[in-house]
This record gives C-alpha cells, sequence and structure tokens, in this order.
C-alpha cells in the first residue's frame, strides 16, 4: 500500500500493512448468519457474516466512530440481507479493531473485501455510515474488487482525494443532523467525479431514522444495480 494514501502521508508503506493470517467462522442464534473472526497481523476483526449460495456480489458494511455492526437507520445493516436477498447479495458486518482510527478501520474494511474475495465474491459495495463514511470512501479508493460506495451522514476527515475513488458513489444526508452537516456531503459531492449521486432528507437528522423506508428502498435498488454494472442514476434528490 502506498505510504502516500492517508490525510496524514508521513506513515511508511510498512506501517500499513495488514494480512489475514486465520479464518474461523460458527453458527448465531440467526440461522442465516455467522460470527466471523479474522485473525490478522494486526490483531483480530470479529464481525457477521450473511452468506447468500449462488451469489458474487457481497457489501462490507461498518459504523461510525464508536464502531458495531446494526449501522444507522434502525438497525440498517441487519435489514440488509432481506432487503436483497433477492438479488443473491452477501452481507459482511465488520466491527473495527480500533474505532475512531481512520487508517486502522479502513485496514479492517480492506481485510473485509480481501476476505470475501477468499470465499468467492467478484464485486463489493462498501456502506459506512458517519465516521465510516470516510471510511469506506478511502477504502474503495484502495480495493480493485469495490465496485461501488454508500457514504451515509459522512465526515470530511479522511475524504481529502474522493477524487481518486473512480467508482460510483452515493451520498446519503440528514438535513436536520446537529452532528455532521449535511453540507460535509455536499463538499464530498462536489469534489467526486462521476458517476455520483447524492440523496438529501429535510426531516432526518445524523441517524437518519426519519427516512428508513427510503433508505431502504434506495439501497435495494442502487447496490444490486451497481454490482451488476448498470449505469446509475446520478445527480442530487
Amino acid at each position: 500500500m502506498p505510504g502516500n494514501m492517508w490525510d496524514e502521508p508521513e506513515q511508511s508503506a510498512a506501517d500499513l500493512d495488514l494480512r489475514i493470517l486465520n479464518v474461523g467462522a460458527s453458527p448465531t442464534n440467526d440461522p442465516g448468519a455467522l460470527q466471523i473472526l479474522l485473525q490478522t497481523s494486526r490483531g483480530d476483526i470479529h464481525g457477521l457474516l450473511h452468506p447468500v449460495e449462488g451469489g458474487t456480489g457481497a457489501v462490507v458494511c461498518v459504523g461510525g466512530a464508536m464502531g458495531g455492526i446494526d449501522g444507522p437507520a434502525d438497525r440498517l445493516y441487519a435489514r440488509l440481507p432481506t432487503l436483497l436477498a433477492e438479488s443473491q447479495v452477501t452481507i459482511c458486518r465488520i466491527d473495527y479493531r480500533q474505532p475512531n482510527d481512520l487508517e486502522e478501520c479502513v485496514l479492517d474494511v480492506l481485510a473485509g473485501c480481501s476476505f470475501l474475495k477468499g470465499i468467492g465474491a467478484s464485486g463489493v459495495v462498501l456502506a459506512g455510515h458517519s465516521f465510516g463514511g470516510a471510511v469506506v470512501i478511502k477504502a474503495g479508493e484502495l480495493a480493485p474488487i469495490v465496485r461501488g460506495v454508500v457514504s451515509m451522514s459522512p465526515q470530511l476527515h479522511g475524504t481529502r482525494e474522493v477524487e481518486n475513488l473512480n467508482r460510483p458513489l452515493l451520498l446519503i444526508h440528514g438535513m436536520s443532523d446537529t452532528v455532521l452537516s449535511h453540507e460535509a456531503s455536499e463538499d464530498i459531492y462536489s469534489r467526486a467525479l462521476e458517476p455520483k449521486r447524492i440523496v438529501l432528507y429535510a426531516d432526518a437528522g445524523h441517524s437518519l431514522i426519519q427516512a428508513k423506508d427510503q433508505i431502504d428502498a434506495l439501497l435495494a435498488e442502487w447496490i444490486p444495480a451497481c454490482l451488476a454494472g448498470e449505469t446509475l442514476r446520478g445527480g442530487r434528490g
């Protein structure tokens, strides 16, 4: 990995190396999910995998600065397996090793992409919220398997080089967000290259719970289309 890929370019490539050493999986109370453990050279990554047999598309989901695997909009990530079941999309919900550390969290997402490629995925969409919205933009710049990025209520830090993403970008933000202003998404959108789309919800706050149903419908359409390489609707919404 190039040493100048962060907003803080003094880190060396050796400092940013992560290798998966072993993978473990165990059943959960949800019959459609597996608890996964990625043992890496930088520590253990825990997560939840919702595998779909026969599908080659996948989504890596990450949370905000506190980590977690449920996501915004009233546990959006827990609903994605059902929302995307018809399209045979596998969902991998990653819990950060070191929440709120941008570089380490990006490496976690890259490890998730590598893991999914190893089990048969040919294309991955990244989805992140708040701090994680910047994490997935940066990770999307670096992982060739990534087909698109969903950044929800993102922070600005970590998005300085969004023009290098070169993949479809969907920005989602609430205009009533008092934690991170929707102007952050506006700024990212203005600098990103096509194809890009920004969707703003007037009454939604940072958690986006007020736009839960609209976001479900949006992602149920956008993610499969992105993984299929279809032409995506751009612009503002």
